[in-house]
């Protein structure tokens, strides 16, 4: 259940006509090896390579370990030090387990996904299939969606349509979108609003779309209540719900400590009967995020949010200097240099 808008480690979003530099070439290569190389390891060996990248990652505590302590100690908020530690540990080894996956899954087996996912509540997406009214996904950045997605393709044998954020080098979000429409999933580029009228006919269609749905720092973004602060999700899940008459379902996943990746699609967010568009959206996007934040809290070692999430911990917008304060600024300057 794909549709990361997040993009991927080490890559950026696309401005329109830039060329690669050298850091997206190398990127570019790195995700390429990583494609070609770890499919190609037996299983134990990619586990193992996977534990040992990611305990040299939390041994460094760089700025994205650093940033998941501190989204993690809002999600668990009496842990000390110590607890958070030992959580970013586990965290890294989940993240880095995902990227294990990822990299195998095109050459894995398709009765392997049968075997080694188990979904709880499936007969909520598959009943709302059948009764032809579409359906919408939401998920957050938990255990690994990649291969729920693989799941849902190879074993409910239903294509879903999903967006990715357009990463740069062009190659490196050629190669995302290459890797999931061999999963059998239906790609479009996260640009503007032609995503967004895409996914609608699909649900019309009675189709299923599925998107990771966690974070949204744009303008557009809803504000809800996020482990008792204050965050922003996307508004599309909600939107597309009410203007389609999809059937929308949050889903959780985790990892045990086997093989099998589990996850729970949990039952669907209705449209609220009365208020406006913008209060329905509101009330729908708080409503899919409580599910997730029930799930994150139940398994705070597989959300793989190493990014700012929460408004309060955004760097604040410098706002343009007024022409009073810029002559000010002159002045001291001349002053300075006098």
């Amino acid at each position: 259940m794909a549709g990361d808008q997040g993009g991927a480690p080490g890559g950026t979003s696309a401005a329109a006509g830039e060329r690669p530099g050298l850091k997206d070439r190398l990127t570019d290569g790195l995700y390429g090896l990583g494609w070609a190389g770890v499919k190609k390891l037996p299983e134990p060996a990619a586990v193992a390579l996977g534990r040992k990248v990611a305990d040299y990652a939390w041994k460094r505590r760089g700025g994205s370990v650093l940033r998941l302590e501190s989204n993690l100690a809002r999600v668990v908020p009496g842990a000390g030090p110590e607890r958070l530690r030992e959580l970013s540990r586990a965290g890294m080894r989940s993240y880095m387990r995902y990227w294990m996956e990822s990299f195998r899954l095109p050459a894995m087996n398709r009765q392997r996904f049968a075997d080694e996912v188990l979904i709880e509540g499936a007969h909520h997406l598959t009943d709302g299939i059948a009764a032809g009214r579409g359906v919408i996904v939401a998920l957050p950045h938990l255990a690994n969606w990649d291969l729920a997605g693989a799941w849902v393709t190879s074993h409910l044998r239903i294509p879903f349509t999903t967006v990715a954020e357009r990463l740069k080098p062009a190659s490196l979000f050629d190669r995302f979108v290459a890797y999931r429409e061999g999963l059998g999933m239906e790609v479009l580029p996260h640009t503007g609003g032609a995503a967004f009228g895409v996914l609608a006919r699909r649900l019309r269609a009675g189709g299923l779309i599925c998107l990771v749905a966690d974070r949204d720092l744009s303008a557009s973004g809803v504000e809800v209540d996020f482990f008792g602060s204050a965050a922003r999700m996307p508004a599309g899940p909600a939107l597309l719900a009410q203007q389609t008459g999809a059937v929308l379902l949050p889903v959780t996943l985790w990892y045990d400590e086997t093989p099998v990746m589990r996850g729970r699609i949990h039952p669907p967010v209705p449209v609220p009967e009365t208020g406006t568009r913008q209060e329905k959206t509101a009330a729908m996007t708080q409503a899919v995020a409580d599910v997730f934040a029930e799930g994150i809290a139940a398994h705070p070692e597989d959300w793989h949010m190493l990014q700012r999430l929460w408004l309060a911990d955004l760097e604040p917008r410098r706002e343009p200097a007024r022409p009073a304060e810029e002559e000010r600024s002159g002045k001291r300057s001349e002053e300075r240099s006098a």
